[in-house]
């Protein structure tokens, strides 16, 4: 059995904040006449702000699957974790884009994630909680090493004043428009792995225990039928057509409101169960992440915890509903990313999650210890401007239109890096030791082919052409030193060297080495020049710039990243033997337009390279 942990967090709220002044301008004004419920629901519920992934118009700009792939987006970039890498995906939510297929189909169609495991898990609040559960199992029993978990609620757009008004009501009855001024959409997600992070705090869940108690109380909040009296009433889909069913209010979303109170009841007594239980001892929790849908809900909870013996004391209580409005299953996971991210978590700290769900009465509960160094800050380096290094040759037409053009082929290039993940962690300050030694391991076998292709291309160029056989040969002699560096700073990681020598080729590192063979292989291969503008380039600009913010973040010796701090001093030389040969008397705008084409192969292959560390 293994730990779990949440060693990441993510979040996706749509557009700006919506003040209350501004909901009926997104969500409509029914006939044109301002709520008469709006305002009491509003000050009972404290929502000061709220997200809407719909336009003044009614008018979606987002679909629910979309907020979850940016919540999970979020998560991952923050994580260790690569794209590719993850085995589980579970979501949670309450009403997806499409009744069939499932959720998190959808979702996984917008990710960047290779096949994968995915389960769907559709109620109201608890469903992001059902999610989380089934990672945690999975990960606990060593059926899987990490997941993905994400609820996500786009409720806006079931509130329309249009879909109101073409029932032919005048007036909403108020358990269908209480919820108007309720609900909001947003998403958040949670990267769920079986060890913790190696810098920074993780979450180790210690238990998870979720109830419903729909045997005990007829359903609270529902769409599909007009009211929770009736067990045999029919359903939506039980009505003549999707028309009458929409007439007769079947499809709208509705809650008992006098039901409201049992909820809570149901939950404070869920909770004194687990103390009966020993899962949860009151002295010993730091924060309480207690989901309810209104302010006014907090103090009878804290009431009924107080007569039991159970208080939790109100600074320990922590909650973002009134700026980011409720999220129905995606609230626990938009509160926990907001506390992760505080500065406020230390080591040992225990958080208690309540969930409660007033669809039919389910009760959820989490317990989760922090653990890691939290004095451990990420620090965001500065982005630097973009711009290409400087070539400085002969000045004729040809030249010119080559700078030009090299220089627009380099700020494509370094624009995409800045999206390459473990270039963005570096950038961020996020970046692993593990992360640091994959990008060692895989940039070794690609430098150690790079004396080779250059030999072969040196070897294939003419006598007559003896400035530009020069200017490779002393390029080869640099990169047959490169790679013995690398392999020194692996080791100097406390490393085994045959391991490294024993790397596999990433399928980007394949592509690039073997486009650069081919090129080398055919007679006068003067187009090579392009490849070590960008290969040298990244010496001379980025090399030694990435180089002080690994060893910055990671704490590094010098011994650990001189590959990288070297080339920012060694690749001013390189680069004049690369200008020399660029000045050849040669040079023509065939040989030049060629030079340019190669230069942007080798860019879109480089950057493949980093892009696939690890994808062998």
């Amino acid at each position: 059995m293994s730990d779990v942990f949440i060693t990441s967090t993510g979040s996706f709220l749509p557009n700006k904040a919506i003040s209350n002044d501004e909901m009926e301008d997104y969500l409509g004004r029914i006939h044109g006449k301002d709520s008469r419920a709006k305002n009491r629901v509003l000050n009972q519920n404290g929502i000061k702000t709220r997200y809407y992934a719909i336009d003044k118009d009614q008018r979606s700009t987002h679909s629910n699957a979309q907020l979850a792939v940016g919540a999970v987006n979020n998560a991952i970039q923050k994580s260790s974790l690569r794209t590719t890498d993850v085995e589980l995906l579970c979501t949670g939510t309450t009403q997806a884009d499409l009744p069939i297929p499932g959720f998190a189909s959808m979702v996984h169609a917008g990710l960047d994630f290779n096949r994968c495991e995915v389960a769907n898990f559709q109620s109201v609040c608890a469903s992001g909680i059902m999610a989380l559960k089934n990672a945690y199992a999975q990960i606990k029993c060593d059926e899987k090493e990490n997941a993905v978990c994400v609820g996500s609620e786009l409720a806006s757009r079931l509130f329309k004043a249009s879909r109101f008004e073409a029932q032919g009501v005048k007036d909403l009855p108020f358990n269908a428009e209480f919820l108007r001024w309720m609900l909001s959409d947003g998403a958040g997600a949670f990267v769920l792995q079986n060890k913790k992070n190696e810098n920074g705090i993780s979450l180790k869940i210690d238990w998870i225990d979720l109830k419903s108690h729909a045997n005990e109380f007829p359903v609270c909040m529902y769409t599909g039928k007009t009211d929770n009296k009736n067990e045999e009433e029919r359903t939506w889909l039980d009505y003549p057509s999707y028309e009458e069913a929409s007439k007769a209010g079947a499809i709208n979303l509705q809650q008992d409101t006098r039901l409201l109170d049992k909820v809570i009841k149901t939950g404070v007594a869920h909770y004194f169960d687990l103390i009966d239980q020993g899962k949860i001892n009151t002295s010993e929790i730091d924060w309480l992440c207690c989901h309810y849908s209104s302010e006014m809900f907090k103090d009878p909870i804290k009431e009924l915890m107080l007569k039991g013996g159970g208080e939790i004391a109100d600074n320990k209580w922590f909650s973002n509903l009134t700026s980011k409005g409720n999220t129905g299953s995606a609230s626990i996971f938009i509160m926990l990313d907001e506390l992760m991210h505080s500065g406020s978590l230390k080591p040992g700290n225990k958080i208690l999650c309540m969930v409660p769900e007033s669809g039919r009465f389910i009760t959820s509960f989490m317990q989760l210890t922090v653990v890691g160094n939290s004095d451990t800050t990420t620090k965001r380096y500065p982005l630097r401007k973009i711009e290409s290094p400087e070539l400085v040759i002969n000045n004729t037409e040809t030249s010119e239109w080559l700078i030009r053009n090299l220089t627009q082929v380099w700020i494509d290039f370094e624009s995409a890096l800045l999206k390459v993940p473990v270039l963005a962690k570096i950038q961020d300050g996020t970046l692993s030791l593990s992360d640091y030694k994959l990008l060692l391991t895989d940039l070794r076998q690609q430098v150690i082919d790079g004396s080779q292709w250059i030999s072969r291309a040196a070897s294939n160029i003419d006598i007559e052409l003896f400035e530009l056989r020069s200017a490779f040969i002393k390029h080869t002699a640099a990169e047959h030193k490169d790679y013995q560096m690398l392999e020194r700073n692996y080791v100097a990681l406390g490393e085994d060297l045959e391991v490294i020598q024993n790397g596999e080729k990433n399928i980007g590192t394949v592509s690039l080495t073997s486009f650069m063979f081919q090129q080398a292989s055919k007679p006068n291969p003067i187009d090579l020049l392009g490849s070590m503008f960008i290969i040298e380039g990244i010496g001379k600009r980025l090399a030694g710039y990435w180089g002080k913010m690994i060893k910055d973040q990671l704490n590094l010796k010098d011994e650990q990243v001189s590959f990288f701090t070297y080339h920012g001093v060694a690749d001013e030389n390189h680069f004049h033997n690369l200008e020399e040969a660029l000045n050849h008397p040669e040079m023509n705008m065939i040989v030049a337009e060629k030079i340019v084409k190669t230069a942007k192969i080798t860019a879109k292959l480089y950057t493949m390279q980093l892009n696939e560390l690890g994808n062998y």
